[in-house]
């Protein structure tokens, strides 16, 4: 008896040991000993780098309102934190990208990503900066089209076993197509200014028509690219849905502020930097504004997550294109300068060519 009840109490306690033992891995994964931060989501360095971005982001308000201040130390500061906030929608999107799909996520991103830009122009348009603004919107489609997508395509290539990046060629094809039709109509309109035809007069009317025009464009075509969004086999997200949503929209509402701080300091510091405002607009301000992006597409490219990674660079020259530059020539109407799609033709000839260069790169997939 004592013999089979220690064989029966054994046996009991390997039973309770194996179901422990299958059992430990969910807890770990959802308990607070392993670091994730409980129902959030977060793991503790992930709580760590939100500190340090909420840090930074107060030395940078500071460094605007305080009187004694160096400006060049108020531009770093406000830089870094665009960076930070930069880093928060990488998190944010790469978890809502396993819930939503490339298509989804890419879109959600872009859109939040580009609102450092958005407040960038605005705040620079609101201080009489023309040229700032418009070279900050060329420079940005040049850097992620360019720049961005070259390092997503390195990197992702370097990930894969066999040393080639792939990826379907409907996320890319279509949004090369809308990229293409959104450059036609600011290039065109461009064009007839440089070259002094008669609608060259009336620039600001016609870029406000062309702005319309890209806008119901964009509109149409993102209806049909949402609905037919496609989904990656991928492990399900580890943070909740509304760690996500909260995160973005801390992320947005962070941009509006520090972009305000960054063109506030952007004018004394090129005057202390002798930089000159076209430089400052096509590499400083564009670099610092899609900030989101270079960060974002490089960090998912590492990752192996080819499909959002090319969806997030992608989505985000369209969206500068073809929804944030006719959305900014709308919008200036209330600000002190207007923005139209009068470049100069050195712009033109760039934006062509990326466009077509974009859609040969990735259109095979």
């Amino acid at each position: 008896m004592t013999r089979g009840g220690a064989r029966t109490e054994s046996g009991g306690l390997s039973t309770t040991e194996r179901t422990r033992g299958r059992q430990a891995p969910a807890g770990a994964t959802r308990g607070p000993a392993s670091g994730s931060g409980g129902g959030i989501g977060l793991r503790q360095p992930e709580w760590a780098l939100l500190g340090l971005v909420a840090i930074v982001t107060a030395a940078a308000g500071a460094a605007r309102y305080s009187a004694f201040g160096s400006h060049v130390l108020a531009f770093v500061l406000a830089g870094l934190a665009l960076a930070g906030g930069a880093w928060i929608v990488a998190l944010a999107t790469e978890q809502l990208g396993r819930r939503t799909g490339p298509a989804i996520a890419g879109f959600t991103q872009s859109t939040i990503g580009n609102l450092p830009e958005f407040f960038v122009v605005i705040f620079a348009l609101q201080a009489g900066e023309r040229i700032v603004a418009e070279t900050a919107i060329v420079g940005s489609i040049l850097v992620n089209a360019l720049l961005v997508l070259g390092l997503v395509i390195a990197v992702g290539a370097r990930r894969a076993s066999d040393g080639v990046m792939r990826f379907s060629r409907r996320l890319p094809n279509d949004t090369a197509t809308l990229l293409l039709l959104a450059v036609f109509i600011i290039v065109l309109v461009g064009l007839a200014n440089a070259a002094h035809d008669p609608a060259s007069h009336h620039v600001e009317t016609v870029s406000l028509i062309g702005a319309i025009a890209i806008l119901l464009v964009y509109s149409t075509w993102l209806r049909q690219y949402l609905r037919t969004g496609e989904r990656e086999e991928v492990e399900p997200a580890r943070l909740p849905l509304a760690t996500a949503l909260i995160l973005l929209a801390a992320a947005g509402t962070q941009s509006a502020f520090v972009s305000d701080w960054f063109i506030n300091a952007l004018a004394p510091a090129i005057h202390t930097l002798h930089i000159s405002e076209a430089f400052a607009g096509l590499v400083i301000v564009s670099i610092a504004g899609n900030a989101v992006e270079n960060v974002t597409g490089i960090v998912l490219a590492a990752k192996g997550r080819s499909e959002l990674a090319i969806s997030v660079v992608k989505n985000s020259v369209a969206q500068i294109a073809a929804f944030l530059y006719p959305a900014l020539v709308l919008v200036s109407l209330l600000t002190a300068t207007s923005l139209t799609f009068a470049l100069a033709p050195v712009y033109i000839g760039a934006l062509f060519g990326m466009a077509v260069i974009v859609w040969q790169i990735t259109g095979d997939g």
